[in-house]
């Protein structure tokens, strides 16, 4: 299997090596931007985290959630004002930055001003998407649609191959199983590796109970180090954990999203995993 390696940075941050031999990484922050002050905390606490576990560090926040549960959730601040406050937390925190569109025009934007394009779960058979965000030149990280089994995620990676761009992440959130239930196969981390793409694990969306409350998701977060834990001992090069300092006042996936003041030690276990079974 040939180690595509890639970074997801430039000269101006502190850039993150990403690969099928690289070391353990993380994806991490708030699931919605909230607020310039909220996203620009919970940076500068990665940051720290991240110098203290030892471990490359990449944020993540959505300047808008285009797949709420109801019309009368919060979306995000729309995608202009999202970017400026994506840019400002890159400025401010030499962090690379990620976050995931919806839709093909979208890219071309967006990667101008992050490091690294998302595309969410629902959305990761969406051809015009998968290319538009591969013809920008930057990584892209593809969530597994929950509907779709591992080999499935085999056809994404070539559609993105075929628009000549070789800087795939895969990453695993779970599987649904019967209603508002998602389970994690843990086979499907070696599955989608062998695509020859860095695999993530997702910690906290695997926690999710899809439309559990009626008008929102609801979660297990607790469940969350866990699955890291197993994830990394399964063999995932990352790890995926949407975070916040009070997550029951999260204004998206308050039931999943982990406490920031667990993941310094999360993370010190998951790195200790890492290098034991590598």
């Amino acid at each position: 299997m040939k180690d595509h390696k890639f970074t997801i940075g430039d000269e101006t941050i502190q850039a993150v090596t990403i690969g099928l031999k690289s070391p353990l990484f993380v994806i991490a922050g708030p699931c919605v931007i909230e607020s310039r002050r909220i996203c620009l905390e919970i940076a500068q606490r990665l940051r720290s985290i991240a110098e203290a576990a030892g471990i490359e560090m990449i944020f993540k926040a959505s300047f808008d959630k285009a797949n709420r549960t109801s019309l009368s959730s919060y979306r995000g601040p729309g995608q202009q004002q999202g970017l400026d406050i994506l840019a400002e937390v890159r400025d401010k925190t030499h962090l690379p930055v990620i976050t995931d569109i919806h839709l093909p025009e979208q890219a071309e934007p967006t990667a101008k001003v992050v490091d690294a394009l998302q595309i969410p779960a629902f959305l990761c058979r969406q051809t015009d998407l998968l290319c538009a965000c591969a013809e920008t030149g930057k990584p892209v990280n593809v969530k597994k649609g929950q509907f779709l089994s591992p080999e499935e995620m085999a056809n994404v990676v070539e559609k993105i191959r075929a628009c000549q761009n070789n800087k795939i992440l895969l990453t695993e959130r779970g599987t649904f199983f019967g209603y508002n239930r998602l389970v994690n196969d843990m086979t499907a981390i070696e599955t989608m590796k062998s695509f020859g793409a860095p695999v993530v694990f997702d910690a906290t969306h695997s926690t999710q109970q899809p439309g559990g409350l009626g008008n929102a998701s609801a979660g297990r977060r607790q469940m969350a180090p866990l699955l890291a834990r197993s994830a990394v001992a399964a063999g995932a090069n990352g790890l995926f954990f949407e975070v916040h300092p009070e997550p029951e006042k999260a204004k998206s996936d308050a039931g999943c999203i982990m406490p920031l003041d667990w993941l310094e030690d999360v993370l010190k276990t998951c790195k200790a995993i890492f290098e034991l079974v590598n």
